[in-house]
């Protein structure tokens, strides 16, 4: 057993009680890998607000949180705010690493420009980078575009997500962990009581705005004619954004069948992928998100856009549907061909979708720590 640092972004928070919290997607995952090694020290941004629904704290006291100023943002204000901090932030990196065995980044982030760079000449501890972005995005920040041509000219193991050709040796594909062995055997039970027999719930789950495809969704919803419309009796929206009052207003203007649930908690968002048949997300940019393989769990079919590595894990037609075209009649098509299926077909794709999925599960994913990386 080993110790182990981790630097990323992920945001931290304070309870009133002075209890530290963070983003549960990451907190869980870190609580999951205390199965590998004996301590983790987070060195993560602590934000000086209220917690968000949703935050939760470490479950043990082998990981400790050391608290990096919050910085960055979309400003170049935001930027000098980054530079000005940097001594700061590369003196708490250098003290963390130098008190454990090895260190995984997790990358792309702002404070990434100039962590990986000391990272990889100033520290000689093992350790791991984390791409957890889109590995082939276009257009992508020079930030980006700087960290990842940075990853491909070192030597240490840089884990992305999918399966790219003509990548170096080091970098490999490694599925992002979001499900504990219990939620795998919840996901069984209620993925074989689902039919398609009645209307239909689908969901939509991440953060609110035109990136991720939410707009889209609801125009698409808008121009169904009535016998599609007809056969909807919710679309659940789980998730927030400045867009969030636009898209309600929107809603409320055309009549839509839409429920907007705001940030939940993880449980509650699985209790969303119980009650859905579909997850829809026409999103222009992702790497994998764990939504997918969270909803692929408790039997809920991927109708989803083909961009970075989904189309890796998922086939048209097969385990759910590829969006061919990121536009209103591209969803169209994709929605009717889930729609139109018979009920054989629909418990088909719903068991295929379930196939692999032990691939997301943390248990996977510290084994293969433990044989590829340590």
């Amino acid at each position: 057993m080993k110790s182990l640092t981790i630097i990323s972004h992920t945001e931290h928070y304070l309870t009133a009680d002075g209890m530290v919290v963070g983003l549960s997607a990451t907190v869980t995952e870190i609580n999951s890998l205390l199965a590998v090694f004996d301590s983790i020290i987070h060195v993560a941004m602590l934000h000086h607000t209220p917690p968000p629904i949703g935050a939760i704290p470490y479950i043990s006291n082998r990981v400790t949180f050391v608290a990096l100023p919050a910085v960055g943002g979309p400003k170049f204000r935001d930027k000098l705010t980054i530079l000005k901090q940097l001594p700061k932030i590369l003196a708490l990196v250098n003290n963390s690493v130098r008190q454990t065995d090895c260190f995984q980044f997790r990358a792309p982030t702002g404070i990434g420009v100039f962590v990986i760079p000391y990272l990889i000449w100033g520290s000689s501890k093992k350790g791991w980078f984390k791409y957890a972005g889109n590995w082939k995005q276009t257009q992508a920040p020079w930030s980006y575009r700087f960290q990842k041509w940075l990853l491909k000219q070192q030597s240490r193991r840089v884990t992305m997500n999918g399966y790219w050709q003509n990548e170096p040796k080091h970098c490999i594909p490694f599925e992002n962990p979001c499900l504990t062995e219990a939620d795998i055997k919840k996901g069984a039970v209620t993925a074989v009581e689902k039919s398609n027999s009645d209307l239909l719930h689908f969901c939509f789950v991440g953060r609110l705005e035109a990136a991720k495809g939410l707009n889209l969704l609801l125009e698409t919803v808008r121009g169904l004619n009535d016998t599609m419309r007809n056969k909807i009796a919710a679309i659940h929206v789980v998730g927030t954004g400045a867009g969030l009052e636009v898209y309600k207003q929107f809603a409320v203007k055309w009549a839509l069948p839409v429920v907007f649930h705001g940030f939940l908690e993880r449980n509650a968002v699985h209790d969303i992928y119980r009650q859905c048949h579909a997850i829809i997300l026409p999103s222009a940019s992702e790497g994998f998100p764990k939504v997918i393989a969270e909803a692929m769990n408790f039997g809920c079919i991927p109708i989803v856009s083909n961009v970075s590595a989904i189309g890796h894990y998922i086939e048209n037609n097969k385990n759910g549907f590829l969006i061919r075209n990121l536009d209103v009649p591209g969803v169209t098509a994709s929605l009717h061909q889930f729609m139109t299926l018979n009920a054989q077909n629909y418990k088909r794709i719903r068991i295929c979708a379930r196939q692999d999925i032990y691939k997301f599960s943390y248990a996977y994913y510290n084994r293969r720590i433990q044989q590829e990386i340590l």
